[in-house]
């Protein structure tokens, strides 16, 4: 039984083939806004000399060239397809701190950055870690209290704060 576990957790994802060729066509439309804005400003050479976006549209132009030649090698390279550039194992951790962290950063403006920091430790401390309580509590309160007078007492540096630090009188 654990070994069908573990078989389950290290099939591919994704295969290196597939990744390579969806970066290529994120980095191609980069690109194309890069020369499309480009446009917007300004790329033609003018009687005073280049338009503001000039060189810009070269670099987007580069940028499409390469993005391109890097799909067209992933698509005829039948190894790449074989090679998995993450297992699903291994995507599960990265999930494990990828999501908590969205929420984390998403929760700063309507929370506050202590409350957010508060409860990201306290979760990172007790699901990754499994730490008991006491520590959870002390740690994450202790850490943002020191972050508090470190950047607004000491170096008098306000910080985003939320309802929790208006109905102490902290904001």
């Amino acid at each position: 039984m654990p070994m069908e576990h573990h078989q389950k957790h290290d099939r591919s994802a994704a295969s290196t083939r597939v990744v390579e060729m969806v970066t290529a066509t994120l980095v191609f439309l980069l690109g194309v806004l890069v020369i499309v804005d480009s446009i917007r400003v300004g790329h033609t050479w003018g009687a005073d000399g280049p338009g503001a976006g000039y060189f810009i549209f070269y670099i987007g132009v580069l940028i499409c060239g390469t993005a391109g030649i890097i799909f067209y090698r992933a698509l005829g390279d039948r190894a790449r397809a074989a090679k998995a550039f993450v297992t699903r194992g291994a995507l599960a951790q990265v999930m494990r701190i990828l999501v908590p962290s969205i929420v984390y950063v998403a929760l700063i403006k309507p929370l506050g950055i202590y409350v957010c920091s508060t409860l990201f430790i306290a979760v990172f401390m007790r699901w990754l870690g499994r730490y008991r309580w006491p520590a959870v509590i002390g740690v994450a309160l202790a850490v943002s209290v020191i972050f508090y007078v470190l950047f607004e007492v000491w170096f008098k540096v306000p910080l985003p704060k939320g309802p929790l630090e208006s109905w102490l009188g902290i904001d």
